[in-house]
């Protein structure tokens, strides 16, 4: 029985279009580490059971399907945008950025662009925002899939420099140990500077780049 997400992503097969990219990102909301995003090409042929919203999968889940992903599709690519640029230009447009570089970075060329959320980047290839796209579309599910994985895998290195985070556990968001040990520690040069207004404000600690 064919999966509802690649039943979803057919709906867009018609004419001229065939081969259809999702685009994703992961860690728009975290206060430390870099946001993630990943572009991913299927055959027309090719589906894989158990790909959905990577948020609500399992760790082991994910790091199964991560290895299917690679070796089904016909292009992957992704994208890693550093805190410094998301503190310069916003998380939303490093968002943006990420996916449309991560499309462009596909080593076929798409027919179609499905994107996660409610907005689009330029392009010369037709695209479409879809909200809650990882959870309705196979393309960005298992490109939701491989910018999370790495992610977290990014964030689990980070977290052998800086242990006292608790990044391994946290991946770098707002949790009640995050907070508290930036509280404690300061920042790093992990941390994104524009997301953290509300935290050090009217604190009686010295900030400090660990």
């Amino acid at each position: 029985m064919l999966p509802e997400n690649y039943k979803f992503d057919n709906t867009f097969r018609a004419g001229d279009i065939s081969l259809i990219a999702g685009t994703d990102e992961a860690g728009r909301g975290p206060l430390a580490g870099p946001v993630v995003a990943a572009a991913v090409l299927f055959p027309t042929d090719i589906y894989i059971n158990g790909i959905g919203d990577s948020k609500k999968l399992s760790h082991q889940k994910r790091e199964s399907l991560f290895p299917e992903i690679i070796k089904q599709a016909l292009s992957f690519s992704f994208t890693v945008i550093s805190p410094e640029k998301i503190d310069e230009i916003n998380i939303l447009q490093a968002s943006l950025r990420a996916m449309s570089e991560s499309v462009r970075k596909l080593t076929c060329r798409p027919d179609y662009i499905l994107i996660d959320g409610n907005k689009s980047f330029p392009s010369d290839i037709p695209a479409l925002p879809i909200v809650k796209g990882d959870g309705k579309s196979m393309a960005i599910g298992a490109a939701s899939i491989i910018a999370k994985v790495i992610r977290d895998r990014i964030m689990t290195a980070l977290a052998d420099e800086y242990p006292v985070y608790n990044w391994k556990s946290n991946k770098g968001y707002p949790t009640h140990d995050h907070i508290e040990a930036i509280k404690l520690h300061g920042i790093t040069p992990h941390h994104r500077l524009s997301f953290l207004s509300n935290i050090l404000e009217g604190r009686q600690y010295e900030l400090r780049l660990n």
